[in-house]
């Protein structure tokens, strides 16, 4: 494996221009859904989500619907969500069931997806055979606590489709994490707008101001295979909140000072148990104390406290964890930005074949105690004010809708990212244009 601080490897990323067709045109967004859509490895959900056998979730991506479910307890199976009679979808949203029965004229079939009932099924005489009426499977497969569907039946298995972001994110140990907060709202913009606002930090200065009270803290960002990630390039610490209190006076005090903000203005990215312990920082350190002790004490007083209230922190090399950076784009539309006890997650789907909207999840996952994990609903948000996101999330909110506008500009020739802070913006296209067959990024004369 590749253990070069990313921020120390050469650039080799040459100026691209890329221009709006995947963001604005029609006839692009319906190509999605059989060019990508029906080719990728995507999440459906969570594995906490369907617990028990007979939970299942409905998945809808653009005109397909996939039923997820816990088939058996140590199973879980994905079916098309349609009935081989006259086409209607079986399921709506999330719940349980021993059998799932066609509202319309009640055909019914188990878990497994064998048909278990016609009614008056004896008008067919033999003309109905078990294949055809079974319900169309679908692959799935999980990895981090994530489930993951596709529908091609020829697709490569998830962990290669995953690799090398799988095993970066390891070591991290997702699947022991569980939802704390979930939302989710509509965007007047194109899915990959709402997924490129959080695949860079080059947008920090502009969009977050108030993050950078101590330096313009630059990134570095690098493309892994069909994914991206990137990382904070402060000299100090890994990134997170080190590298929001990077160039602080006292570490002591800017560590404190830059979780406190994450918690209340972001709700995600650090925990309460942190956040606790960076209070007491100027009590229990002297002044003087350098910055990589100031964090290093922060780690383990965290790691101590955890382990008191039953939450045990994974073993990661801290080699790896420079190397794995802040936040890594799953290829299509899955974001995660991780921590050691904790992650904040985006996920964005297309509103049928609108271009101009999607559809906008957000939600944290943590570490809990052995059975005090919380089991909360998915919010519908549907106004993007800090009362219902917090301050942060909504500073990004307010750049989606106005980048659509500007991409259907006359005046727009096309996009141009940094070839520094953005390459895993300019990945996402090289990779998304070989799925389409169009719009890969130019090389700028």
């Amino acid at each position: 494996m590749d253990t070069m601080a990313p921020a120390e490897r050469p650039l080799t990323e040459r100026p691209v221009i890329i221009g709006n067709e995947a963001y604005v045109s029609e006839s692009y967004a319906r190509a999605e859904a059989d060019r990508l859509w029906a080719k990728v490895w995507q999440v459906a959900c969570r594995e906490e989500e369907i617990p028990d056998v007979g939970d299942y979730v409905t998945y809808d991506i653009m005109d397909d619907s996939i039923i997820v479910v816990r088939s058996a307890e140590d199973r879980i199976s994905a079916w098309f969500n349609v009935c081989p009679h006259r086409a209607r979808r079986l399921t709506e949203g999330c719940g349980h069931a021993s059998r799932f029965v066609c509202p319309f004229h009640a055909w019914s079939w188990d878990r497994e997806g064998n048909n278990v009932g016609v009614v008056r099924g004896d008008a067919w005489g033999d003309a109905l055979k078990p294949e055809d009426i079974r319900l169309k499977p679908v692959r799935v497969d999980t990895w981090g606590g994530w489930v993951f569907v596709n529908m091609d039946a020829d697709a490569i298995p998830l962990r290669e489709y995953l690799e090398p972001a799988a095993t970066m994110l390891d070591p991290f140990e997702l699947e022991k994490m569980r939802y704390r907060w979930r939302q989710w709202l509509h965007f007047p913009c194109n899915w990959k707008v709402a997924v490129e606002a959080f695949i860079e930090g080059y947008h920090v200065p502009g969009t977050h101001p108030q993050l950078t009270r101590y330096s313009p803290k630059p990134t570095w960002s690098d493309a892994k295979g069909i994914h991206g990630v990137f990382g904070s390039a402060a000299g100090q610490g890994t990134g997170g909140a080190s590298a929001g209190a990077a160039g602080a006076p006292d570490m002591r005090v800017g560590l404190a000072a830059s979780l406190n903000q994450l918690w209340e203005e972001v709700n995600a990215t650090t925990t309460e148990t942190m956040v606790r312990v960076a209070n007491l920082l100027v009590e229990e350190l002297p002044e003087g104390t350098q910055p990589l002790d100031v964090q290093v004490h922060l780690m383990k007083r965290t790691i101590e406290e955890d382990a008191k209230r039953g939450v045990m922190w994974p073993k990661i090399d801290p080699a790896h964890f420079a190397a794995s950076g802040n936040v890594w784009h799953i290829f299509p539309n899955t974001v995660i930005i991780h921590g050691p006890t904790f992650a904040l997650c985006y996920r964005a789907r297309p509103d049928g074949d609108d271009p101009d909207s999607c559809i906008f999840e957000v939600y944290t996952l943590e570490r809990f105690p052995d059975g005090q994990e919380p089991r909360p609903q998915n919010l519908h948000r549907p106004e993007p004010s800090i009362e219902n996101w917090r301050k942060v999330l909504t500073q990004d909110f307010s750049n989606m809708g106005a980048v659509q506008r500007g991409l259907k500009s006359r005046s727009f020739s096309g996009m141009r990212p940094s070839p520094v802070e953005e390459r895993a913006l300019i990945n996402f296209h090289r990779v998304l244009a070989d799925y389409m067959g169009t719009g890969a990024p130019q090389p700028l004369d």
